[in-house]
């Protein structure tokens, strides 16, 4: 590995720490005791579809696993997709299940939040 991919893989260990520090916050938050429907419903939008950033939770991580597969689409030997077709999958699912199934909990919970 060269210098710069390891200083790559030291930025990218480093934001995933500041990730996961965010992420436990938004699980101690999900596991106050006062968390009512409305605003779990809430929590969950805000995972899928963040209204003040474009995006959300869900599709920004989509994004950067749709990020490595063109990138895998272009090293990957003999271009045969072992490698970006899964992560093209996972992609998919991140946006249209898991993402879908937040949507679904959210107006299962509080149907009025649902912003038309």
């Amino acid at each position: 590995m060269t210098g710069r991919s390891r200083t790559r893989l030291d930025r990218v260990r480093a934001s995933l720490g500041i990730a996961q520090l965010a992420l436990q916050q938004i699980e101690d938050d999900l596991s106050a005791d006062d968390v009512d429907a409305p605003e779990l419903a809430a929590i969950l939008r805000e995972l899928q579809e963040d209204v003040d950033v474009p995006g959300g939770l869900f599709p920004m991580l989509a994004q950067v696993v749709s990020t490595a597969a063109r990138r895998a689409e272009q090293i990957e030997p003999d271009r045969d997709g072992d490698a970006s077709c899964p992560l093209h999958e996972a992609a998919a699912l991140l946006t249209d299940n898991a993402g879908q199934r937040l949507n679904w909990a959210a107006r299962s919970l509080d149907p009025q939040g649902d912003v038309a």
